[in-house]
């Protein structure tokens, strides 16, 4: 067996130095990965990004839920009758922050919760249709329990100038002619069943009632457009006036009932009328769906709105037509020869009868068109359940003024009235003008019992 060959000692040396380099090399690397994990766990992480400022933060935020104690604040946009839709409405503190912001929706209604305090309501100018301007902003205290609402006006700011009196006189004479053809409108059926049958009506002005009534039923409840709605609200007058007349008058004219008697019927008549009105209408003034916010119309010294405008044209329109009926109809001369002498017509071939029904159906459709046109005119679009009642004295002062049982003379004298009750608005407050009603009835009857155009006799 050879011998095996001796190591040579430079071999040994340099695996020995390999071996100690690696070794080295080792050591390094866990020593750099030891300081740089305990580099690592030291390091502080980084921030979170800081939250966005709400309300109390930022002064021109809005908060995204209303605060706890939020109270409802709310109107309605209207611009003369154009409902603005889709603006937006903001409140600001005292401090001048934004609290609350809203976009008003259909009809322009609008509503923001806010805390009980102080704010301004304002409008967001970018965000009105082109053509409009508000006047400028609202200050309001919101407080709880209330109903707090806020109005915006839109348009030029008027400034205060001074109208002067002939202007304001020419104004007022135009309002109190509208006011008393509207009276002659619903006088006329009133004069006319005095006339053919002796009777004074106190019930007449729940006519007047009914009617506005049925013009607001079928205009709200079912819809209906106003102008239809009252046509349909004439026909109605006309079957409750010859409701009245068969349900009623009829059988107490066939009994012999005395005029003092009916008086007295009519009376408790117009109570039971009125409150059940009350009962089943509101005791709230209720508006018509169309035809509110009028502008008034301006030429020169003259002013006036669409709507009474429309109202004196229809009263002087149907005042004519009732002017040719009486004068140049077979039933309107009827009606002349019944309320000038009852027994003369009847022995003369007329059927008193059908006459004295044929008044009744027709003042019912008169008082049913006067009382839409005295609520779109002079409640400003508004029926009341006792409206008919305030008109009553009225339509007595003026067919007493003029004459009672003529057509004409209730024409003439409720004109007269209408522009005393509106002159009277120029030297005593406007809550008074009715009073000067009253007061024309007492004069007159003290000074001249049969009126204007009445006879002495007839009264007697």
């Amino acid at each position: 067996m050879p011998p095996s060959s001796p190591r040579r000692p430079g071999s040994a040396l340099a695996t020995a130095t390999a071996v100690r380099a690696f070794v080295v090399v080792l050591l390094s690397l866990i020593t750099a990965a030891t300081f740089a994990g305990s580099a690592l766990a030291q390091e502080p992480t980084t921030p979170p990004a800081p939250a966005p400022a709400t309300s109390s933060d930022s002064p021109g935020a809005t908060p995204a839920t209303p605060p706890a104690d939020a109270v409802n604040v709310s109107g309605s946009l209207n611009n003369g009758g154009d409902r603005l839709v889709g603006v937006d409405v903001l409140a600001v503190d005292a401090s001048g922050a934004e609290v609350a912001r809203t976009t008003s929706e259909t009809g322009g209604r609008w509503t923001l919760p806010v805390s009980p305090g102080d704010y301004t309501f304002r409008i967001d100018p970018e965000t009105l249709p082109d053509g409009v301007s508000v006047q400028g902003d609202v200050q309001r205290t919101v407080v709880e329990g209330r109903a707090n609402t806020v109005i915006f006006s839109f348009g030029e700011a008027r400034t205060a100038t001074v109208v002067p009196f002939y202007e304001q006189f020419l104004r007022t004479t135009i309002d109190g002619l509208r006011f008393g053809l509207v009276i002659a409108l619903a006088a006329i059926g009133l004069s006319l069943i005095f006339g053919t049958t002796g009777l004074t009506n106190f019930a007449h002005g729940e006519l007047v009632t009914l009617g506005a009534v049925a013009a607001w039923i079928f205009n709200v409840t079912f819809g209906i457009q106003l102008i239809p709605a009252t046509i349909l609200a004439v026909i109605v007058g006309v079957a409750v006036g010859w409701l009245n007349n068969v349900g009623l008058w009829k059988p107490l004219r066939r009994r012999k009932t005395g005029l003092i008697g009916q008086l007295v019927v009519s009376i408790g008549l117009a109570i039971a009328l009125r409150y059940l009105i009350l009962i089943f209408f509101s005791d709230r003034s209720e508006p018509f769906a169309d035809y509110q916010a009028q502008q008034q119309r301006e030429w020169g010294p003259f002013a006036i709105t669409d709507v009474n405008l429309a109202c004196i044209v229809i009263s002087v329109v149907v005042l004519v037509l009732v002017a040719l009926m009486l004068q140049k109809t077979r039933i309107g001369k009827a009606m002349r020869a019944v309320a000038d002498n009852r027994d003369l017509a009847a022995s003369s071939g007329i059927n008193v009868e059908r006459v004295v029904t044929f008044v009744w159906c027709m003042g019912g459709g008169l008082a049913a068109l006067g009382g839409v046109l005295f609520g779109l005119s002079e409640l400003g679009g508004r029926v009341q359940w006792e409206m008919g009642f305030k008109l009553l004295l009225l339509m007595f002062a003026g067919i007493t003024l003029g004459g009672l049982g003529t057509a004409y003379g209730a024409l003439l004298g409720c004109v007269i009235v209408g522009l005393l009750v509106q002159w009277s608005t120029l030297v005593i407050n406007p809550d008074l003008k009715y009073i000067g009603g009253l007061l024309v009835l007492i004069v007159i009857l003290i000074v001249r019992p049969q009126g204007i155009l009445g006879s002495r006799q007839r009264i007697g």
